[in-house]
């Protein structure tokens, strides 16, 4: 069935550890119009506010850096989430860094309490740190733990201050109190960048990771359904595509931390466009393209709107 499509546009970037990610989105633009390409006017587009403007302030938290932003950009974004779900609407997120997607998913389940919330998560990263075990204090980097309510304190590194331990607990429970998802609903794809106190949370809850030789080996197609399956129990999901899990040699380094060995472009296409066409399917979110660190002219974002514009062509 056809999506009712909602182009949300989210270019907050106060998570990242480099700059540029907030033109991530307009990047995207600029590829469809190089090619006099008019997709996005068929569609409804809407631009979230952002605080980037809180990157040339002071950081006060060293553990959680920027945290006072990112609570505000997660509960606007949540907000429009949880109403374009409710009116039946199908928001398609192109967010700048990967920080907010906690926000999407705080929303889904703001929209959908009582449902059981599925996520894939196709990264080099496994964005499963906290204030407690974090090593840089980037807030990318942790999304997932903050969807997950966890705080992983059996690998704490760091002795977090109380007023950061508050403002986490407070992100932790936007839109929904506690946690969101369940760590046997979360499915890695093509994660391959990962701490030790990240991995000892994925050996803890047996997180399944679909490795990029698995999707070589066996196909996209097949790990995409592989992946539905795993999550038959769910009633909804959500995709969440971080432009990273892709080989930079196949694209670009156009986008915040690159890393070797990952999938082609096909293959996220394939893997996207199996996703896509799932009814239990909410919401999927595309992040992380950094025109700024682009060695190719702006490549990561031509690549990405093939993608985008050949997932979207999926159902018709």
């Amino acid at each position: 069935m056809k999506k009712d499509i909602h182009f949300i546009i989210n270019k907050s970037e106060l998570t990242a550890g480099t700059r540029g990610a907030s033109l991530g989105p307009e990047a995207l633009f600029v590829a469809a119009r190089a090619v006099n390409n008019r997709f996005f006017n068929d569609f409804i587009v809407e631009e979230l506010p952002n605080y980037n403007y809180l990157l040339d302030q002071p950081v006060e938290h060293a553990f959680a850096k920027r945290i006072g932003g990112l609570i505000q950009v997660y509960s606007v974004v949540s907000t429009i989430i949880s109403e374009k779900l409710a009116k039946q609407q199908f928001p398609f997120l192109l967010s700048g860094d990967h920080g907010s997607a906690g926000g999407t998913i705080a929303g889904i389940k703001k929209a959908f309490p009582t449902k059981r919330l599925g996520v894939i998560w196709v990264d080099a990263h496994g964005d499963l740190h906290t204030p407690y075990t974090t090593p840089s204090g980037n807030m990318h980097g942790m999304p997932l733990a903050s969807v997950l309510n966890e705080d992983n304190l059996v690998c704490q590194i760091n002795e977090v201050p109380t007023a950061t331990i508050e403002a986490w607990n407070q992100l932790k429970n936007t839109g929904f109190v506690g946690a969101k998802i369940q760590p046997e609903d979360l499915i890695f794809i093509a994660v391959r960048d990962t701490e030790a106190q990240e991995n000892a949370l994925i050996d803890r809850f047996n997180i399944k990771n679909y490795s990029v030789a698995e999707v070589q080996a066996e196909g996209a197609v097949q790990i995409a359904e592989k992946a539905l399956n795993d999550l038959a129990e769910c009633d909804i999901i959500y995709v969440s595509f971080d432009v990273d899990s892709m080989d930079p040699k196949e694209t670009s380094v156009g986008t915040g931390t690159p890393v070797a060995n990952g999938l082609h472009p096909n293959q996220a296409k394939e893997l996207l466009q199996t996703f896509y066409k799932s009814p239990k399917l909410v919401s999927m979110e595309f992040v992380e393209i950094n025109p700024c660190l682009d060695d190719k002219m702006n490549q990561m974002a031509t690549i990405t709107f093939s993608i985008l514009e050949a997932v979207i062509a999926t159902v018709k």
